[in-house]
Order: structure tokens, then C-alpha cells, then sequence
């Protein structure tokens, strides 16, 4: 590389090229200017030279300024970007920047429900009920058992009657990938099973002799998921909450944030949850912890000056 062709005047050349060549628009060729300047800067003038441990390194300082994980996923793919077009030029023989790892963006954190939200849902489902109509009594029974066990909707709508056991009531659950778990189901969940499992007789026909728990006169003998789903939404708008938070697996992880906050144990949630890895299931740490900074923000004096 000649001597005299610096980090900025080799700068200017590709955002030259961005522009001319791949008719990058002028915010484009902004952003991409000062990442490259940032990281010629933290690199003393050595960007074009940088090889991966010099890369590496200006990854871990962006690390330290609390960048959040796609700014610094931005920041590398101009670095790469910028030591492909070099090589391109003949002005660099490799391409080191593309060895070093990008930045994990992490999972995004699950929508689950307020234990104010739960309570809205129940009060519904509790004044259906009082009808004794059976489909009030089968979607109390659905709830309670998706709110109160964590079980995946699928898990849920193809349980067999043959999966209730024991006193207290252990659900025998087939999982993903054939895993089978045992589940326990609370008091409240199990009431509101015995009052639905009661109507089935008053349905006739093939649902009351139905291997099936939750049994439908569709092609697949139970009641499907498009079914739970919307079931579930209508439930939503007349307690007043939005229908996006309202979805079978929103209930489930809401069972697991709200187990969490109330002093369970990882491990113990990840045998409920049947999840293959605990990594799976410390996502909900996040969940509290992200509650337990919004209480401190809203309660307390000092985070109410900063609002």
C-alpha cells in the first residue's frame, strides 16, 4: 500500500465509489463515513492496514461505550466493506475483517402479560361461566391451562383424557422432539377442568367418546390451533387488552415470567417448560429484570427526576 494513501484520503475514495458505482443515497454515504472515521480514530490512522486482532480490538472499545449489539454489527460491516474495496483496488491482500465475529444481537425479549392483565382475562372467562354454557366452560378450562401449566398450544389442543393422572393432577405431556414431561396442574386449572369435562356429554356424537381432551368434529379429531388463537383474541378486546398481546404462547410466557417473579428456580422452569436448553429459558431473567427497572423508573424519586 503506498505510503501516502492514508485512512482518509482511502475514505474518500470509497464513499466516492458508493456513491458513483452503487448509487448510494447521501445519509448512506454519511453514515458510512463516520463509522469509518470512528474506527480509523480508535485504530491511531491504521484502519486500512488493520489486521484481525487490530479489528478485533476496535470491537471489544465499541463493546465498552454500551454500544447497543446492531450499531456495533453496523460499524463491522463498513469495516468489511471498506477492506473489500481495498482489496479490490490491489491496495490490500486479504480480507481479515470478515474472520472477526460479528456481534450477537440476542434474542428479543417475549411479550407476556401483567398479572393486572391476567386478572382482567379471568374476570371474563368467571362471568361467562356463570352461563354454564360449554364453550364458555371449554375456553376457562383452555386459559387456565395454557396460563396455569406453560404448555405449548399444540401441546395443549392434541392432549388425550388418557394424559390426566394422579392426585394431585400430573399432565403426561409429549413434547418437541417426543421429550415427555411430567406437568402438575394448580387447583384453579383444575376446577375449571372438571366443570368443562362435565359438558361433554351435552355435545354428543363422537366428541363425548373422543380420545381427545379437547375434541372437535374437524379432519384432525381436537380443536385446532387457528381456532385457540382466535378464540383467544376475542377474549382479548372485551377485557380490554390490545389483541397483539394476546396469543397462546404470550399465556405461556406468561406463566414463565410470572413463576420467575415469584421465586422459582431456572432449572425448575425448564423441566415446566420442556425446554431442551436452560439457555432457552434464562431469556425470562431479562423479563424481570427489564420489569424490575421500569418499577425503579416509575416508583422511585430519583427515577422520576429523570422522566
Amino acid at each position: 500500500m503506498p505510503a501516502e494513501a492514508s485512512d482518509s484520503l482511502l475514505i474518500e475514495r470509497f464513499c466516492d465509489m458508493l456513491e458513483a458505482e452503487r448509487g448510494a443515497a447521501r445519509n448512506t454515504v454519511k453514515a458510512y463515513t463516520a463509522d469509518l472515521q470512528d474506527a480509523s480514530a480508535s485504530l491511531k490512522g491504521k484502519l486500512a492496514q488493520a489486521g484481525q486482532p487490530d479489528v478485533e480490538r476496535f470491537m471489544a472499545l465499541l463493546n465498552t461505550r454500551g454500544l447497543a449489539a446492531s450499531s456495533r454489527a453496523r460499524k463491522l460491516s463498513a469495516v468489511r466493506q471498506f477492506h473489500r474495496f481495498l482489496a479490490s483496488e490491489g491496495l490490500r491482500s486479504d480480507l481479515a475483517s470478515h474472520k472477526v465475529a460479528a456481534p450477537s444481537k440476542g434474542r428479543p425479549l417475549p411479550k407476556t402479560l401483567s398479572t393486572e392483565e391476567v386478572d382482567r382475562l379471568f374476570a371474563v372467562l368467571d362471568e361467562d361461566s356463570e352461563t354454564g354454557k360449554p364453550s364458555a366452560l371449554r375456553l376457562k378450562a383452555l386459559v387456565e391451562l395454557l396460563y396455569g401449566t406453560g404448555l405449548r398450544v399444540t401441546e395443549l389442543i392434541t392432549l388425550k383424557r388418557g394424559a390426566l393422572r394422579g392426585q394431585p393432577l400430573i399432565l403426561h405431556v409429549q413434547g418437541k422432539g417426543g421429550r415427555e414431561r411430567m406437568v402438575p396442574v394448580g387447583g384453579a386449572a383444575q376446577r375449571a377442568l372438571s366443570a368443562y369435562i362435565e359438558t361433554l356429554p351435552q355435545l354428543g356424537g363422537q366428541r363425548d367418546t373422543s380420545a381427545y381432551l379437547f375434541p372437535s368434529r374437524g379432519k384432525t379429531g381436537h380443536l385446532t390451533r387457528v381456532s385457540v388463537f382466535l378464540q383467544l383474541k376475542a377474549l382479548a378486546r372485551r377485557a380490554g387488552i390490545a389483541e397483539e398481546k394476546m396469543s397462546p404462547h404470550i399465556l405461556r410466557h406468561a406463566f414463565a415470567t410470572h413463576l420467575l417473579e415469584n421465586g422459582a428456580d431456572l432449572r425448575t422452569l425448564q423441566d415446566l417448560l420442556g425446554h431442551s436448553e436452560l439457555a432457552t429459558t434464562q431469556i425470562y431473567t431479562h423479563v424481570t429484570a427489564r420489569r424490575l427497572a421500569e418499577t425503579v423508573q416509575q416508583h422511585h424519586p430519583l427515577g422520576q427526576k429523570n422522566t
